[in-house]
């Protein structure tokens, strides 16, 4: 018995002392934000006045995915720190946003409207099966006379036809409340997903020598938050320079809103180690796929002898297709970004899926100059972050073999002192939007390659000469002669610097010979076969250039010169 009282007379001091703290629940809005990659730091203060003593102040409404080792509290004046902890309280949920109470509305009137059709139905039903049941019961102890019995008749008939109809009127009400209420219920349902969860709360016990009037600062991170860049390149014209807009898609999926805000993105990160650093080994080696792209895929692309298509029809170009090396890399790229958001398609939105990329060592920071407001429903919204205006040179390229369309290429130097994080970029030209072009950092180069779409006013053809093409038998060799001839038109009223790319076929056997006839002067890659020409046409220009090249073979073996390309056709 006496431990018992010693224990609950302990209890009792332990409690009165907890009371005599002075205690304050303090809720204020965000007012900054640092967003990573795929975390916030969050900032929230208040001014409060202190007793002299020990005082317990309670953070409330924060978010309940705040990280518990990152909470930092700051107090000015002279004030102690105790304690700081942190919990989730599951008793108090965060009040509905004013979208959320609209919806809940909706969703309580769209019911209510329901339960009143089917009152009336009811009623209806009910009357129409009275009328049915006792139909008879009028004729039972005598005879009607013929003008009594029509009576009754049109009045069954007359009345059940106005009950049906008024049936019918009330499911087709229903069929259209309950439509809405389905939609009105799926976005109650998303938006519950983020509001009406358990808060976080921060619980800090200070002391303070006198009364005083003081301000504390709250940091804590959180996750479900981050960014990814968005970029738009313009160019107006090949004599200007090419504007780079460099956006941010930010989102917010903490369950509290971030309102007039100040922003920061940074590249850096907020979980780092407090440990003193270690630089680990700088290795150089080759690019692979993983890392970046080398010209070996290139390569493999062009060397397949047994591939080739002498006579082949230009392919359906693809939009942002480039057959030229330096920008191969730009399209592997792209093909991976692609890919990416394939696998990314018909996943919820709610899910924020994410892609390793790379970015340098060295954090990048941007302030924002404007506050933003970004809501906790985790959707992507546009916050600009600075726009540069790039020097560029142009170039013209056209592979006519694939596709005799001239793209207009623009090769941006200087973009590395930018601190880009590599992502996509909407490409516009002329007002024009051209297409989407991927950003690649992980290049060591100092130029960046886009391609500006097609430059319809320069014109290249490339056509078969019949006359010096032919297919003979040398005794037990069948020698096959190709001829082409490529125009390139310059029907622009300024010189444009064009390259055109063709290619020899390679052999891969001993008995496979391919012997050079013309080749005007091309610049030739003796591994991928790879021929390119490139001049400075000046206005209304016109280049011939004369291609013709042999294949022998022995002809009692079979050899494919038709190199094919992969498509899909309905099949019955």
């Amino acid at each position: 018995m006496k431990k018992i009282a010693t224990l609950g007379i302990s209890l009792l001091i332990l409690l009165n002392a907890w009371a005599t703290d002075n205690q304050q629940e303090i809720k204020t809005p965000v007012q900054s934000v640092i967003v990573y990659l795929n975390w916030a730091e969050v900032t929230q203060s208040k001014q409060v006045t202190l007793e002299a003593g020990r005082n317990k102040i309670v953070f409330v409404g924060l978010s309940q995915k705040l990280v518990s080792k990152s909470v930092q509290v700051n107090v000015g004046g002279d004030v102690a720190i105790l304690s700081v902890s942190d919990e989730i309280n599951y008793f108090t949920k965060q009040e509905d946003q004013p979208r959320v109470k609209q919806v809940k509305d909706s969703v309580q009137n769209l019911t209510e409207a329901i339960i009143q059709v089917k009152n009336d139905r009811d009623a209806f039903d009910t009357e129409k099966k009275l009328m049915l049941d006792n139909k008879n019961m009028s004729g039972k102890d005598k005879a009607l006379a013929v003008a009594d019995l029509k009576a009754i008749a049109d009045f069954y008939l007359s009345r059940i036809k106005e009950i049906n109809d008024e049936i019918a009127r009330l499911d087709k009400k229903e069929n259209k409340l309950n439509e809405a209420l389905y939609k009105a219920k799926q976005q109650l349902l998303e938006l519950n997903g983020k509001f009406n969860m358990p808060m976080g709360e921060v619980t800090i016990l200070l002391t303070a020598q006198t009364k005083t009037t003081s301000t504390i600062e709250l940091k804590y991170i959180v996750t479900d938050a981050g960014w990814a860049p968005d970029y738009d390149l313009k160019a107006e014209d090949v004599s200007k320079p090419i504007e780079l807009k460099y956006r941010a898609k930010v989102f917010n999926n903490t369950g509290i809103d971030w309102t007039d805000v100040k922003l920061r993105l940074s590249t850096g990160d907020p979980m780092r180690s407090a440990s003193k650093p270690k630089i680990d080994p700088w290795y150089l080696n080759y690019m692979s796929n993983e890392n970046g792209y080398s010209s070996g895929n290139y390569n493999q692309s062009i060397n397949n002898s047994y591939q080739w298509n002498a006579n082949a029809p230009a392919a359906a170009p693809v939009e942002q297709g480039l057959a030229m090396k330096d920008a191969m890399k730009e399209i592997q790229l792209q093909s991976q970004y692609g890919e990416q958001t394939k696998k990314n398609e018909g996943k919820p939105k709610t899910v924020i899926q994410y892609e390793q990329i790379q970015v340098s060592e060295l954090s990048a920071d941007f302030d924002i100059k404007l506050p933003y407001s970004i809501p906790a429903d985790s959707k992507p919204y546009i916050v600009d972050v600075t726009t540069y205006n790039l020097p560029a040179t142009y170039k013209n390229f056209c592979a006519p073999k694939i596709d005799k369309s001239v793209y207009l290429l623009a090769r941006i130097t200087g973009w590395e002192d930018l601190d880009l994080v590599e992502g996509p970029a909407n490409v516009y030209y002329g007002g024009t939007y051209v297409g989407q072009s991927y950003i690649n950092t992980r290049s060591v180069d100092d130029t960046l390659d886009l391609s500006l779409g097609r430059d319809n006013k320069v014109i290249v053809t490339r056509n078969k000469q019949k006359d010096f093409t032919s297919h003979k038998f040398v005794g037990s060799t069948k020698k096959e002669l190709y001829a082409y001839e490529i125009a390139v038109k310059n029907n622009r009223k300024t010189p444009v610097q064009i390259e055109i790319e063709d290619q020899l076929p390679v052999s891969q056997q001993s008995d496979i010979i391919v012997e050079e006839v013309e080749l005007s002067k091309a610049e030739k890659n003796v591994i991928t076969g790879q021929l390119s020409w490139k001049y400075n046409l000046q206005p209304d220009e016109l280049k011939k250039i004369n291609l013709s090249f042999s294949i022998k073979y022995p002809k009692n073996k079979s050899v494919t010169t038709q190199k094919m390309k992969m498509a899909q056709r309905a099949m019955f």
